[in-house]
This record gives structure tokens, C-alpha cells and sequence, in this order.
């Protein structure tokens, strides 16, 4: 008799490496709330070369919507206080990571507050397929004519046909050329590639200023996404 158990083992997909996130630790006492023009000016003062990376992003730096009875507020003036667990991060194609890590060590001037770096770690994008973006750029002031117009770039720019999206709060970011308006944005059941393939790509202009850029969400559940619940 010929008998073969079947594994019961779950073997995760494997997640192509061309592109992957370099987060540091950081010592920072507080930050611009509004940071995206500073930071990207920060960083590609010491990194010119992301300009010719068109897979390179910058991640924003996030406090906690809302815990120990603390609220983002809404003033843009405010100030952005990072914990021990904040990090900065940076999405490069695999080739530039070396280069990356160099940035260890050096503290860099976002709008007149320092932020040093610490130790970096490399993170490969993940394979899930519940995508969050807290920033995507937008002209739309209605959630529908958002949705649609981010189906649409999703489907000619990537050939992702999107099957679920939810719409969360909508921001303003001041620049010298002016206000950028952007929208929180989860998608919801799409398949791995499709998944790593947005979090390679992005959607929409603005990834060295911190627009467009997806990270893994375990699940839609019932709030908004950036709702603070």
C-alpha cells in the first residue's frame, strides 16, 4: 500500500526582492507635521540619485492616529512627536540598499528639526493582498469620482482590476508650487502579484514626497481606512 499524508504546512508565496524597504530606527524629538516637502528635500540632499530611480519612494513618518489619549491633530502647524517605535523608511530596487544603509548614522535636517538615523533593516514588500495607501494624490472632492478615477489608473497603469477599495480621509500638503491634495486609500482582494506589484509601482505621482506608496493591511474590517478606530 502506497499512502502520502498530505502537508499541512501553508507555504507563504514567494515575494520577488527587486524592490524592498529600508526602515531605520530614529532619534527625533519632533517633526513638522506636515513634513512631505522637507523630508523629500532632506533626502534627496544626500541621495540625488532616487531622482533616477523611478521604483524608489519615501515613506512619510507616522505617529499613531489615536492611543493614550492622544489625536493627530488637524492643525498643519502642528508638531509630530515620534515614539521609540517610529521608523523611517525608504523603498529602493534591491541594487541600491548598500548605499542606503550608509545613510546610519547621519541625521538629517527636516525643516529646521533633526532627525538621526540608526540602525537600518531590510524588509522585502509582503505578499498579502489588503493594501493601504495613507496618501494618494488626487483632485477629486468626491469619494466616487475618486474611486473611479483610482480604478481607472489602477487598470491602465498597472492591469489591476480592482474588485474592492474603500476611501478614507482626505489631506493637504503644503508646497512651495502650492496645496497637494491627497486621500487614504485600502484595496481589498487582489491577488499576490498584483499586490507586489502596486507596492513596487505605487499609484499616482508624488513617491519621493511620500504619495502613492502601499503597505500591507491585515484586513478592511468594518472603520475607514486613516479613520483613527
Amino acid at each position: 500500500m502506497y499512502w502520502q499524508e498530505e502537508d499541512d504546512k501553508v507555504h507563504p508565496p514567494q515575494v520577488p526582492d527587486e524592490v524592498v524597504d529600508v526602515n531605520f530606527k530614529v532619534a527625533c524629538r519632533a517633526l513638522p507635521l506636515d513634513h512631505a516637502h522637507a523630508l523629500s528635500e532632506a533626502v534627496l540632499a544626500v541621495l540625488p540619485w532616487l531622482h533616477d530611480e523611478p521604483l524608489a519612494a519615501v515613506h512619510l513618518i507616522h505617529g499613531a492616529e489615536s492611543g493614550n489619549g492622544w489625536l493627530r491633530p488637524e492643525d498643519p502647524d502642528a508638531l509630530l512627536y515620534p515614539s521609540r517605535r517610529t521608523r523611517f523608511t525608504l523603498r529602493v530596487p534591491r541594487h541600491r540598499v548598500a548605499q542606503v544603509q550608509e545613510l546610519a548614522g547621519h541625521t538629517l535636517d527636516v525643516g529646521g528639526y533633526p532627525l538621526t538615523l540608526r540602525e537600518p533593516h531590510v524588509r522585502e514588500l509582503s505578499p498579502l493582498t489588503t493594501v493601504f495607501s495613507r496618501h494618494v494624490v488626487s483632485d477629486q472632492e468626491h469619494e466616487a469620482a475618486f474611486l473611479d478615477a483610482m480604478a481607472a489608473q489602477l487598470r491602465e497603469g498597472l492591469d489591476i482590476r480592482v474588485r474592492k477599495m474603500v476611501a478614507g480621509r482626505a489631506h493637504h500638503h503644503r508646497f512651495p508650487e502650492g496645496t497637494v491634495r491627497t486621500r487614504s486609500l485600502m484595496i481589498d482582494g487582489l491577488r499576490v502579484e498584483e499586490s507586489v506589484r502596486l507596492q513596487q509601482h505605487g499609484l499616482g505621482p508624488g513617491r519621493l514626497q511620500g504619495f502613492g506608496i502601499f503597505l500591507p493591511h491585515k484586513a478592511v474590517g468594518g472603520s475607514r481606512p486613516d479613520s483613527g478606530k
